[in-house]
């Protein structure tokens, strides 16, 4: 099984950057494709962006698209977030997934991590 935990989270003014970051253990990352999420207080958790096992597949859902970047580093068991040009409504707590694939990690994933708060402030 996998354990999965997420840093890099903070408080930024609009516009502003943030990369987050969710180390694995237990197993190693190149084992799984991996997902970011984010859920706002009061609102259902929503799927943000997904890679591959090896990162040559992406996804992303609209709204951040052309601002957010997803990568990882297997070497380092190390996935990452790079949030730029970040707007009020960016501001949630930030999960990082993992599955056995691209498919369920954007719509079922199995494991979780505990999440990061990402506030961006007017």
């Amino acid at each position: 099984q996998v354990q999965l935990v997420e840093s890099g989270g903070g408080l930024v003014q609009a516009g502003a950057s943030l990369r987050l970051s969710c180390v694995t253990s237990g197993r190693t990352l190149a084992d799984y494709c991996m997902g970011w999420f984010r859920q706002d207080p009061g609102k259902e958790r929503e799927f943000v962006a997904a890679i591959s096992r090896g990162g040559g597949t992406t996804y992303y859902t609209d709204s951040v698209k052309g601002r957010f970047t997803i990568s990882r580093d297997n070497a380092k068991n190390t996935m990452y977030l790079q949030m730029n040009s970040l707007k009020l409504e960016d501001t949630a707590v930030y999960y990082c997934a993992a599955a056995s694939t691209t498919y369920t990690v954007r719509f079922s994933p199995e494991y979780w991590g505990q999440g990061t708060q990402v506030t961006v402030s007017s």
